[in-house]
C-alpha cells in the first residue's frame, strides 16, 4: 500500500534508539526524510547515516536535550535549516520512572515535566506554523498504557504521560483549522533497550535470566502475552501520518496486546 508519504519531511524525538528509531525506518521505507533527535550525539548521527544509507532518503541527526528550551530551539532550526520545517512531529522521547509520590523530589517531577510535556509543547509551537505554511502537516504524540492505566511504582511517568495525552486532545482542536492532524498514541508492553536494561538489573542477583524476568511480566500485564516489538507499533505510527488516516484527529489510540482493562 503506497501511504503518499514520499518527499515528507519528519521531526522524530527520541529518534536514535528503540520506538524512535523504528518510527524513523518505517517513514524512511516510505520515502519520509528525517530529522532524528538525540542526546548522544555519536549515536544520532551513525543511525541518521545508516537510515539514509538503506532507505535512499535524506536523515539529520541533531544531538540536543529536548527537555530544555535550548534543546527545541536548536532542533526547529536545524529542521527549518534542512527541510524549511516538516510535515510530521513525532514527540517521542521520554523515559520510566521508578518512586513514590511522598518521597520524590521537587526536581525529579520537574525533569519529567520538561522531558514529557514541555518538550511537546515547545516543538509543536515552533514546528507548528511551518506545517501550516506547507500546507498541514500531521503531530503524534507517544504517550502510554500509563497514562489511564498506572503501573504503581511509577507516578511521575504515570502523571506527566497522561498530561501529554491531554495535551495532545487540546492542541488537535487548535491545529486542526489549520489542516494539522493531532493524534496519541498509548502503547502497552514494548521491548526496548530500557526494558532490557531494567531486566538485567533486577536479575543480575538471582541467576541473570532477564529474559524469563520479561517473559513473566507480559503473562501478568498483556493477554497477548508478549511483547510488540519496536517495529509493530512503528506501523501504526506510521499508518497515522498518512491520508489513510485522514479523519483520525484528537484521539488516543492503544496499541497494547490487550493490556488495557477497561472500556
Amino acid at each position: 500500500m503506497d501511504l503518499g508519504l514520499k518527499g515528507k519531511a519528519a521531526v522524530i524525538s527520541g529518534g536514535s534508539v528503540g520506538i524512535g528509531l523504528a518510527i524513523a525506518e518505517g517513514l524512511a521505507a516510505e520515502g519520509v526524510n528525517l530529522v532524528l533527535a538525540a542526546r548522544g550525539a555519536e549515536r544520532v548521527h551513525e543511525e541518521a547515516k545508516r537510515v539514509a544509507k538503506q532507505f535512499g532518503v535524506r536523515a539529520e541527526g541533531v544531538a540536543c536535550d529536548v527537555a530544555t528550551r535550548e534543546g527545541t530551539d536548536g532542533l526547529i532550526a536545524a529542521a527549518e535549516k534542512a527541510f524549511g520545517g516538516a510535515d510530521i512531529l513525532i514527540n517521542n522521547a521520554g523515559t520510566g520512572s521508578n518512586e513514590t509520590a511522598m518521597e520524590a523530589s521537587d526536581e525529579k517531577w520537574q525533569a519529567y515535566w520538561d522531558l514529557h510535556v514541555m518538550a511537546a509543547v515547545r516543538l509543536a509551537r515552533g514546528l507548528a506554523p511551518l506545517m501550516k505554511a506547507r500546507g498541514g502537516g500531521v503531530i503524534l504524540h507517544n504517550a502510554s498504557i500509563c497514562a489511564v492505566q498506572p503501573l504503581w511504582y511509577e507516578p511521575i511517568y504515570n502523571v506527566t504521560k497522561a498530561a501529554l495525552m491531554m495535551f495532545s486532545k487540546c492542541l488537535a482542536t487548535e491545529l486542526v483549522g489549520g489542516n494539522i492532524r493531532v493524534n496519541c498514541v498509548n502503547p502497552g508492553l514494548v521491548l526496548t533497550p530500557d526494558w532490557i536494561k531494567t531486566a538485567k538489573q533486577l536479575t543480575a542477583e538471582k541467576g541473570g535470566d532477564w529474559q524469563a524476568y520479561l517473559d513473566g511480566v507480559a503473562r501478568e500485564h498483556a493477554p497477548i502475552k508478549r511483547f510488540a516489538n519496536p517495529a509493530e507499533l512503528a506501523s501504526f505510527f506510521v499508518f497515522l501520518c498518512s491520508d489513510r488516516a485522514s479523519y483520525s484527529v484528537g484521539s488516543t489510540y492503544f496499541v497494547d496486546g490487550g493490556m488495557l482493562k477497561t472500556v
